[in-house]
């Protein structure tokens, strides 16, 4: 048995290998230079850089004093999801760890992934500085609508280096059949085209709590007032993103007071937010269903 347990770890640690590849969220992941665990479990401090502006020089006096003030905003988690997986034990010793390998890895690519993006998604189209409502019949309308956005974005000031274009495979597919000079040199200036499944692409979802009668399944789904999304453009400096991921514990069938299986916690925690004066650098295409 410790040598299962041992191996079980190793599939432990790959589970944020699988997360990346599978996430379409993973690109927006904050930089752990720029956050610090808070006072408790549920905080986070974010850094917050603010500085004077020029001021006028004096010959006599040389140069206007000024400062640069870095604060530590606190921020709380609002992303705390989780679940017990099962194995029965009657899979003898070696099927336990390879149906736990593949129980995690499938896991974590069809039901985790997909949840954090379709939640992140529809948390950054909540705090978008600019959404615009609309569809489109033609992709010339599309690039219509990705040009008039990064117009947008560069009269705010949005940096345009890092900028990424979150867009439906549909959208995607239609720009590259397009043979345009112009709309390959304009999507040309994103650091990353990256293809949503629409599943994951809402103004709003909903998370099942796994509890209740109709929402024992888990997972997320599409809010009654959620309409699909066109195309997002973020810039990843303008948004929170961090998260936890882990696996709180294995027990063996041995341990299982409840039942002869083993038994294989899963949660994630984290965050998704946006600094309050930086919301211009998330710009939302919403369509009108």
């Amino acid at each position: 048995m410790p040598n299962s347990i041992a191996l079980i770890q190793k599939y432990i640690e790959k589970l944020d290998e699988v997360y990346k590849v599978s996430s379409v969220t993973s690109d927006l992941e904050a930089n752990p230079a720029t956050v610090r665990m808070g006072n408790n479990a549920r905080e986070i401090l974010v850094a917050k850089m603010d500085m004077d502006g020029l001021g006028d020089y004096s010959r006599n006096d040389g140069y206007a004093g000024g400062s640069v003030n870095l604060e530590w905003e606190s921020k709380e988690f609002n992303y705390d999801r989780g679940r017990r997986l099962t194995v029965d034990a009657m899979d003898d010793e070696e099927t336990a760890r390879m149906s736990f390998g593949m129980l995690a890895g499938e896991f974590v690519r069809t039901k985790v992934a997909p949840e954090m993006d379709a939640w992140r998604f529809a948390k950054y189209a909540e705090l978008a500085g600019t959404t615009v409502s609309t569809d489109f019949n033609t992709i010339e309308d599309f690039c219509i609508a990705v040009n008039e956005a990064t117009t947008a974005m560069d009269d705010a000031e949005v940096p345009a280096e890092g900028r990424l274009l979150y867009t439906t495979p549909a959208l995607h597919n239609g720009l590259l059949n397009l043979d345009s000079y112009k709309s390959k040199e304009m999507f040309g200036r994103f650091s990353k085209i990256v293809r949503v499944p629409q599943s994951r692409f809402y103004s709003a979802v909903d998370l099942l709590d796994g509890k209740k009668d109709d929402e024992l399944v888990g997972g997320y789904r599409k809010n009654e007032n959620g309409k699909n999304l066109n195309f997002m453009i973020i810039h990843p400096k303008s948004v929170i993103q961090y998260t936890k991921h882990r696996v709180n514990k294995t027990i063996t069938p041995e341990a299982n007071q409840t039942s002869d299986a083993w038994m294989y916690f899963y949660r994630a925690y984290g965050i998704t937010e946006a600094y309050d004066n930086k919301k211009l650098g998330i710009y939302a295409s919403v369509a009108t269903k």
